[in-house]
């Protein structure tokens, strides 16, 4: 009887071991800032400084989940919605996204950007309303919480369902920025310079139109909204 505790003991530990080699995760820099080069703790990136990326995650949710690798739900960042729920951006799979990046305490292009995304919605049918998601990303993670983000979403009107506002760190704003091609760059504690840019993906993250400028011609952005909505 010992001798078959014995046993069962040691496969029992030479299978915890396997479990924990299986479960062990390989990180990566997002912006692949040294190559091919992987890290077995999470860290940030030595170059960079943004965060390391689980790579098996990423991998994971492609395979199984269908993914392209072009979709933005590879992105494995948290973020908190302005009702303080933490998500990640898979989350928000299976609508077209219309998505912008801003803060709240702009008072010079934000404001327009806002307009902008108001005035595509107003264009848009109200059968394929449900089937869009309008995204407002907080390029000022650290002024903009979950709390100042709803208390703008009521102040703009823009607090209905089809409406999510986020709060990432800002590693993960920084990440998702270089993914639109948006910069922006910290001019005062209060004040920053960025890129103007609307974008559109389909319901799988794919990028598939961008809208650049203030106040411009959404008629090719509308299209495309229409397009890949079904």
């Amino acid at each position: 009887m010992v001798s078959l505790f014995a046993i069962l003991a040691l496969e029992s530990c030479q299978s915890d071991k396997k479990s924990s080699a299986q479960i062990t995760e390989v990180y990566q820099c997002p912006m692949q800032c040294e190559g091919d080069k992987t890290y077995h703790e999470f860290g940030s990136c030595p170059i960079c400084k943004m965060d390391l990326k689980a790579v098996d995650n990423t991998l994971k949710k492609t395979i199984n989940e269908g993914i392209s690798d072009a979709s933005i739900f590879n992105l494995t960042s948290q973020w908190h919605t302005e009702e303080n729920q933490v998500i990640h951006l898979e989350d928000l799979k299976g609508k077209t996204l219309v998505m912008v990046m801003i803060y709240t305490s702009c008072k010079a292009a934000c404001p327009r950007l806002v307009a902008d995304m108001r005035n595509i919605e107003a264009q848009i049918p109200d059968n394929k309303i449900k089937d869009i998601q309008f995204v407002m990303v907080s390029i000022d993670p650290e002024t903009d919480t979950p709390e100042r983000l709803k208390a703008f979403a009521v102040e703009n009107i823009m607090d209905d369902e089809q409406w999510t506002f986020l709060q990432g760190t800002e590693s993960s704003v920084r990440e998702f920025a270089n993914v639109l091609s948006v910069k922006y760059k910290e001019i005062s504690p209060i004040d920053f310079s960025h890129s103007n840019i609307i974008s559109v993906f389909n319901a799988q993250g794919e990028l598939m139109h961008q809208q650049e400028g203030l106040g411009v011609d959404n008629k090719e952005t509308i299209q495309t909204i229409l397009q890949v909505t079904p």
